[in-house]
């Protein structure tokens, strides 16, 4: 597989003081991610001998509020939003011809994951692996919304978590 590019915007200055190694970090999950789809899921894209791209903005609750409310109508942050573009009309189209392909953007709320993580009583660190990892398998195609999605794409979330030697987010 070719080299995939994750393109990360750091647009709030406090992720370099809560998680140091951010870039790091979220190349990990991002190359883990995608290895282990290819490896476990039938993604048609996935097969094409192109980079994989995705842009990553590490913000704050003040942004992801104003992009909740304005593409999902809920007035209020939430700890990551995904725009995917294989929701894209042109998707299949547009990967068929380009260099590579861009799968879309995924923007997490500084805030509302460290604010999350103290009342989980999880690291900060696991935390957002774990919302990394759900932000890119919803670019990937994954969703949640009956429980048989839900089920399934926890369970990619678990292994893939378990391949960062991060615990099960979902264990009671």
């Amino acid at each position: 597989m070719n080299k995939n590019i994750l393109n990360l915007s750091l647009d709030e200055q406090q992720w370099s003081s809560v998680l140091p190694d951010y870039k790091h970090i979220s190349e990990d999950v991002f190359a883990t991610v995608i290895n282990f789809v290819f490896k476990n899921e039938d993604i048609d894209f996935l097969s094409f001998d192109k980079p994989i791209t995705v842009n990553l903005s590490l913000s704050n609750d003040a942004e992801v509020h104003t992009l909740n409310k304005q593409f999902r109508n809920m007035d209020k942050p939430t700890n990551v939003l995904s725009f995917a573009n294989i929701d894209d009309e042109a998707f299949e189209e547009t990967i068929t011809t380009a260099d590579e392909i861009e799968l879309g953007d995924i923007i997490i709320a500084l805030e509302t994951m460290e604010r999350e993580a103290k009342e989980q009583n999880i690291s900060f660190h696991d935390h957002y692996c774990h919302l990394l990892a759900h932000g890119l398998l919803h670019l990937l195609g994954f969703d949640h919304q009956d429980d048989d999605e839900a089920e399934y794409m926890e369970s990619f979330e678990v292994d893939i978590l378990s391949n960062l030697n991060i615990s099960n987010p979902y264990k009671e």
